[in-house]
């Protein structure tokens, strides 16, 4: 299989090669154009439990789509996300990544998923009480709104809550006020991501909250 990601970063998309007998496994919704000669199968994503687990505590979709190829001959798909933004490919060789809900795009053959106790200060900051988390050996695409850049942190970073796209397992999430109650409230920041560790994060240049709260007045 080989791929590459045009139209970035804005508009992101992810365009495939898969020789004969590559599959590939994508986000319900993700796929844009495809050869003819693909076969497209829709089923539960890691079968029915892991699948309920991953829709209502992971924040991804309950179904997802295996595009194989089964001819002799290389065919190709387009994958893109709902975000407008950048997307990134990342080769797993046996580590994990945790994903924020709604990152994840699709993975090909070798990597696993589940689901990532995430705390009960995620859930009241918004962000879930688990987090999809990828593991094995392949290659897993994932976006952002906005721009991605990756961060090595060594020690503490600070991060708002909301541009948080992935994270390595190695890294802690502590959500905290961005100040005191007052201060918090009055300079808009609110809860924001004391992240503690050593590994690496993927933060994203915009935030969809931040676009709702800068709509809601105007609607």
């Amino acid at each position: 299989m080989r791929y590459e990601i045009r139209y970035k970063p804005s508009f992101a998309a992810i365009f495939l090669t898969l020789d004969p007998g590559d599959a590939v496994t994508a986000e319900s919704g993700a796929m844009t154009s495809m050869d003819g000669q693909l076969t497209t199968k829709t089923q539960f994503s890691g079968g029915f439990f892991s699948g309920l687990l991953k829709k209502y505590f992971g924040g991804e979709s309950l179904f997802v789509n295996e595009f194989k190829n089964s001819t002799q001959k290389p065919q190709t798909l387009v994958l893109t996300q709902s975000a407008i933004g950048d997307i990134i490919g990342l080769d797993l060789h046996g580590e994990s990544i945790c994903f924020q809900p709604g990152a994840y795009i699709a993975h090909t053959s070798g990597v696993n998923f589940g689901v990532r106790w995430a705390g009960l200060k995620s859930w009241f900051s918004g962000e879930g009480l688990f987090k999809l988390q990828a593991s094995g050996r392949g290659t897993v695409f994932f976006g952002a709104y906005g721009g991605l850049t990756e961060k090595y942190v060594t020690g503490e970073f600070i991060v708002d809550t909301s541009h948080v796209v992935a994270y390595e397992p190695s890294i802690q999430m502590n959500v905290k006020l961005a100040g005191g109650l007052f201060g918090s409230l009055t300079s808009g920041e609110g809860f924001v991501n004391r992240l503690t560790g050593r590994g690496k994060v993927y933060l994203q240049s915009r935030s969809v909250d931040g676009l709702v709260g800068y709509l809601r007045p105007k609607l």
